[in-house]
């Protein structure tokens, strides 16, 4: 699989842009703030339908506009492909496959899988649990689509019992039939959810292990649990004990949407006990498991974005990655880097064919030609 073009009109910083890429390597260079990593953003919407850096559509508007869209054609087993986000404010966003429009968005989803590598990634260490729950919910939807639509179930009646708590905040009124009605509904679907999580991470652990190994050549054990509160009791059962609580803060306590991922090192955690360079390492160990795992179940290679690693990582791991590139380990790549030179450098050693595009301010040009 592979992006043969990518057409922009009003996406955040570009009024309007084309361009063609290599089935290999494509290098976007600029200074910071061209939109270097607009470019790269464009390519998770037409894989994820969604900004992978900002939580709200209406964002990637171009400021002083009122609509955004994105369009790529996407090559797979010999058949082309062409996807289209758009969303005018105000409106429902569009998807279109073959310019059909699809029922529902999330039937979208897994079709044209992408892994993204960026500086925020030790984000997932360093902050709370619902980046982390966030980060594997995408990984597992994209490789299970009923996996998504149970998400889209459990996410849908919580919000409706939560919306119930705060009513019976506000009107000094209690219904428990209703809210037994919306637990029966709840816990049959948050049971599932956890257990597929921790089913996943039976395959996805070995592999994250085994990539924390090459790339840091150190002996330190590092491991990634599921913490639930589901194993050994009911998730009914839960959602009656916490009735008291839920009622006080008016939101559901318990469940898999409170759930967490461990992330260890020698048994202690990574956020507290590891070097800045562990913590690189075992984030981007969980990047490469993500690829291979979706390479593997999906019998074709994801795209793989690199926005400004050259700039975040030391030379060794660095080292790594390019072996793993030279190995053709990936296929399709998108990467960007703020110096050409630096670039050139690393990417010298490759067969691959490789493209190169100047970005400065909201345009893109073909710098040199393979």
């Amino acid at each position: 699989m592979f992006l043969e073009n990518l057409n922009l009109l009003f996406f955040k910083n570009y009024e309007e842009a084309f361009v063609s890429f290599s089935e290999h390597i494509n290098c976007f260079i600029g200074d910071n703030g061209s939109g270097k990593t607009n470019l790269l953003d464009a390519i998770h919407y037409l894989s994820m339908t969604k900004s992978a850096f900002s939580s709200s559509d209406v964002q990637s508007i171009k400021q002083d506009e009122d609509f955004f869209m994105v369009k790529g054609r996407f090559l797979l087993e010999g058949e082309k492909h062409t996807v289209q986000c758009s969303l005018k404010a105000g409106q429902k966003k569009t998807v279109t496959h073959n310019k059909a429009l699809y029922d529902k968005v999330s039937d979208h989803i897994g079709r044209f899988p992408v892994v993204l590598i960026s500086p925020y990634d030790t984000d997932l260490i360093r902050e709370g649990s619902e980046g982390r729950r966030k980060y594997f919910d995408s990984l597992i939807s994209q490789l299970h689509h009923p996996y998504l639509e149970q998400l889209i179930k459990y996410n849908h009646i919580l919000k409706q019992r939560n919306s119930l708590l705060k009513q019976f905040a506000e009107r000094h009124t209690f219904d428990r039939e209703y809210l037994h009605i919306l637990n029966e509904q709840l816990a049959p679907l948050g049971e599932e959810l956890a257990q597929q999580r921790q089913a996943f991470l039976q395959t996805f652990v070995p592999i994250f292990q085994r990539h924390y190994r090459h790339l840091s050549d150190s002996h330190e054990t590092v491991m990634l649990n599921y913490k639930s509160q589901l194993p050994g009791a009911g998730f009914r059962q839960l959602l009656e004990q916490a009735e008291r609580r839920d009622m006080a803060l008016q939101r559901t306590t318990v469940g898999p949407h409170k759930d967490d991922y461990v992330f260890l090192m020698d048994g202690n955690p990574v956020k507290h006990f590891g070097s800045q360079g562990q913590q690189k390492s075992y984030v981007i160990a969980l990047k490469l498991a993500h690829f291979e795992v979706m390479a593997e179940q999906q019998q074709h290679k994801p795209l793989l974005l690199l926005d400004d690693i050259f700039d975040r990582l030391d030379e060794k791991r660095i080292t790594k990655l390019m072996q793993m590139v030279a190995a053709h380990t990936f296929g399709q790549i998108f990467l960007t880097d703020t110096h050409l030179e630096r670039t050139d450098k690393i990417l010298e050693n490759l067969s691959e064919q490789i493209r190169r595009f100047k970005v400065s301010e909201g345009t893109v040009s073909l710098i040199l030609n393979e």
